[in-house]
């Protein structure tokens, strides 16, 4: 199976991140998979540096239930778990059957341009 790769964008124009992506399914092999946002504040917004801490600390553990991410990060258990559905909202993170988290990407990448109005 291949690794999964997640590509984190910043395009204000959806309909066009929405066609890129369209391109990128018509592809015969895997190319990975893309997560949009409109704008650097709805990004910051939603991934904050806590979150992104739990998404580091989930890469290639496998499962880990809610209370042991807790204690890996060093947090409360009540507020890694409001974390955990807002990056499993996004796809960051998944759930699985028994309760746990996992992250399923072996590389996130970012691809953010800021330029000048």
């Amino acid at each position: 199976m291949t690794d999964r790769s997640l590509t984190i964008t910043l395009q204000p124009d959806w309909k066009a991140a929405l066609r890129a992506v369209g391109q990128i399914a018509q592809a015969d092999s895997y190319q990975g998979e893309v997560l949009n946002f409109e704008s650097p504040a709805q990004f910051f917004g939603q991934l904050t540096e806590k979150r992104w801490e739990i998404v580091h600390a989930t890469q290639g553990r496998g499962e880990l239930s809610v209370r042991e991410l807790a204690r890996t990060v060093g947090r409360d258990v009540k507020r890694v778990h409001e974390d955990v559905v807002t990056l499993a909202d996004l796809g960051l993170l998944e759930r699985t059957e028994s309760g746990g988290v996992v992250c399923p990407y072996a590389t996130l990448h970012i691809d953010m341009y800021l330029k000048a109005a």
